[in-house]
């Protein structure tokens, strides 16, 4: 068996306790870039599915204005 085929299994950065929701701020927050750009699957270390809900839910708090679309004024 080749080494570099094997999987790893990622630590999920969505605790078990932890609900993906459009209205948890400090969840959604680490999963956005400082300029309001929406992390890649890569970057995140999310499965597939988590970063589908991610997705979902940072648009949601978007159309709320909950998040801001971009954030230009960074400091």
């Amino acid at each position: 068996m080749n080494v570099s085929k094997l999987s790893r299994r990622r630590l999920p950065l969505v605790g078990p306790g932890e609900f993906v929701d459009y209205k948890n701020m400090s969840l959604l927050r680490r999963f956005v870039s400082r300029r309001g750009k929406m992390l890649s699957k890569q970057m995140n270390g999310l499965t597939s599915k988590q970063q589908r809900l991610m997705t979902s839910a940072i648009k949601r708090a978007r159309i709320l204005a909950l998040l801001p679309l971009v954030n230009n004024e960074i400091s």
